[in-house]
This record gives structure tokens, C-alpha cells and sequence, in this order.
């Protein structure tokens, strides 16, 4: 955490990161995941002194949004986000699969 954050950030960083720890994510990733959300918020709030663009852009904060960005949706991934996927791990036959073999595929 940056120096001059309060406890309210510290305690929002803390939460983040258990919370992607308990998604399976490393400690290094979650805890990166957790400071990049944490600063951004602290752009946001005017709590920091300098912000990128696109921090204070946006419909909503990241807390508001609640993962609407993120690929797991109602109907998980795309087609193309799975045939992506199967192309990296060489899956034969891919560009025939139908989006639910294509995720039989890749063991979803």
C-alpha cells in the first residue's frame, strides 16, 4: 500500500486481495489486483495527488460495477474468448466446435 493511505484503504486492499487469494489467485497476483483497485479508488475519492485519465473516467468505480467487465457473465465466455483459449493449448478441431464443446474442450 502507498504511504499516506488510510485505514479505510488499507482494510479495502486487505479484503480485495484475500477475496482473489480465495479465487485461486498467487499471492503476488491478488496482492497486485488488490493495489491497482485500491489507487484507483483513491483517484477517484481525490485522495491521491496526481491520477491517469482513465482512472477518474468511466460510468462507475470499480466497487459500483461489481464485475460487470469481467468474461465470467451469465453465459461465462465467449465463443471467441474459448476459441482463443483452445488455440493457445492446440486443440485440434477447434475452428468446427460448437461454444459448449469448445468449453468441453478446455474441461469447463
Amino acid at each position: 500500500m502507498p504511504r499516506g493511505s488510510g485505514a479505510k484503504r488499507e482494510r479495502q486492499y486487505e479484503y480485495i486481495k484475500e477475496s482473489a487469494e480465495r479465487r485461486g489467485e498467487s499471492p503476488r497476483r491478488a496482492g497486485e489486483m488488490a493495489a491497482r483497485t485500491v489507487n484507483k479508488e483513491r483517484a477517484r475519492a481525490g485522495e491521491s495527488r496526481s491520477a491517469s485519465r482513465t482512472s477518474l473516467r468511466g460510468p462507475k468505480s470499480a466497487s459500483q460495477r461489481g464485475g460487470q467487465r469481467s468474461h465470467g457473465g451469465a453465459q461465462g465466455p465467449t465463443k471467441d474468448q474459448l476459441y482463443a483459449e483452445a488455440r493457445k493449448r492446440n486443440i485440434e478441431g477447434r475452428s468446427t466446435m460448437t461454444k459448449q464443446q469448445l468449453a468441453r474442450a478446455l474441461g469447463r
